[in-house]
C-alpha cells in the first residue's frame, strides 16, 4: 500500500494514505517534472476539523519505506461535492524558469551544480560523465532545456546516454546502463496489451558538418555517410555548423558518432501492464513479446502509474536505443 504524506510545511503533517481514491505518477525521460495528480475526499466523518492542504505544500508518497515521488502542490482543484483534486510537481518543475548562462569547459554534472545552487535546489548523485563541454553560451533560455542541450553534447561526444531526474527530493544524474530493473515484462507476466512502430522519421545516413575557417576565409565541410542505407531509404541528411573551439579530429568524431546513433531505424512500443511501482522513465526493463520476436531490453521513455481502489496498471512508453547489441 502506498504511504501519502501531505507536509503543511509548518510543523503539521497529515496521512492521506486512507481516503486517496485515485492516484496517478508520471515520469518522463527528458524535459519535464515528474508529476502527481490525486483526488480524495474531504470532510469524512473522522476527518480532523485542522486538516488544510495549499498551494506549495510538500507531498510524499512511499511504498514499503522506499520513497517514490516528493513534490509540491501546484494545483488544487474542488467543487460543490467532498472530492479534492491536488496536482504536484518534483523540483524539476522550477526549472521551467528561464535565465542565461555562459559555460566554458565543463561537464553536464557541472551545468546541473550550478544552476541549483543559483535557484536553491537539493542535490544528490551527479556522476561525472567524464566529457568536457568546451563552451555553451544561453540567453533568455529555460533551464530544463539547458541542462537538456549538455545532455545531447554527451551524448553525441560519448554515446553514453545519462539520465537526470529528481529522486525523491534531490536532483540526481545517472548513467541509464546501469540503471536495469530486476523483472520481465511479457506476455505471460504483467503485460496485457502492446503496440510497436517503427520508424526512420528521425534517421539520418548521411552526417555534414561545416566550421567556418577564418583564418583561410572559406568553410571547411566535413561529410560522413552510409551509401548502402542512402540507396536503401533515400538521402536523410543532418546539418551542422560546428562550435569555432572544435578541432577537426573532434569533428571527424563527432560525424563518426552521430552517424552510428542516427543511422537506424527507430523502434518503439506502447505497452499496458500490471503495475509494478519500480518502472519509471530512464531505466531499462527486459521485455518478451514472442509474437513480435521481442526478447531484449527496452528504456522507459514515458511511464504513467494509475491507482483506482485496489487496481494498480501502468503504460508504458518503450524506446530501444541499442546500437547493435549494446545499450547506450
Amino acid at each position: 500500500m502506498l504511504e501519502i504524506i501531505i507536509d503543511n510545511r509548518d510543523g503539521t503533517m497529515w496521512d492521506i494514505s486512507g481516503i486517496v481514491s485515485e492516484l496517478t505518477y508520471k515520469t518522463s525521460r527528458t524535459g519535464k517534472a515528474s508529476s502527481l495528480d490525486l483526488t480524495f475526499v474531504q470532510d469524512g466523518i473522522y476527518q480532523s476539523k485542522a486538516f488544510k492542504y495549499n498551494s506549495g505544500d510538500v507531498i510524499r508518497v512511499r511504498q514499503g519505506g522506499v520513497g517514490i515521488f516528493y513534490g509540491y502542490i501546484f494545483e488544487i482543484e474542488s467543487g460543490k461535492g467532498e472530492e479534492v483534486s491536488l496536482t504536484a510537481y518534483d523540483q524539476l518543475r522550477y526549472l521551467m524558469a528561464n535565465d542565461s548562462y555562459v559555460f566554458r569547459d565543463v561537464t553536464v554534472a557541472d551545468i546541473i551544480r550550478r544552476i541549483a545552487d543559483d535557484f536553491g535546489m537539493k542535490i544528490g548523485t551527479l556522476e561525472n560523465t567524464g566529457h568536457i563541454i568546451p563552451q555553451m553560451i544561453e540567453d533568455n533560455r529555460k533551464l530544463m532545456d539547458i541542462i537538456c542541450k549538455g545532455l545531447d553534447l554527451t551524448l553525441i561526444a560519448t554515446l553514453r546516454n545519462y539520465v537526470f531526474y529528481d529522486d525523491y527530493g534531490e536532483l540526481a544524474l545517472r548513467d541509464i546502463r546501469n540503471r536495469t530493473l530486476d523483472f520481465t515484462l511479457g506476455e505471460a507476466s504483467l503485460l496485457y496489451d502492446y503496440k510497436q512502430k517503427r520508424s526512420i522519421d528521425n534517421s539520418y545516413n548521411r552526417i555534414k558538418i561545416v566550421q567556418d575557417n577564418k583564418q583561410e576565409g572559406h568553410r571547411d565541410v566535413y561529410i560522413h555517410q552510409d551509401s548502402a542505407n542512402i540507396a536503401k531509404w533515400g538521402r536523410l541528411q543532418l546539418y551542422q555548423v560546428a562550435d569555432e573551439k572544435q578541432n577537426p579530429a573532434q569533428i571527424v568524431q563527432s560525424l563518426e558518432n552521430q552517424l552510428r546513433w542516427y543511422n537506424r531505424e527507430s523502434k518503439s512500443l506502447k505497452i499496458d501492464a500490471i503495475g509494478d511501482i519500480r518502472a519509471r522513465a530512464g531505466c531499462y526493463l527486459p521485455l518478451h513479446v514472442e509474437r513480435l520476436g521481442l526478447n531484449q531490453y527496452f528504456l522507459i521513455n514515458e511511464c504513467t502509474h494509475k491507482y483506482s481502489g485496489a487496481d494498480h496498471t501502468m503504460s508504458l512508453d518503450l524506446v530501444d536505443i541499442r546500437i547493435g547489441d549494446e545499450r547506450i
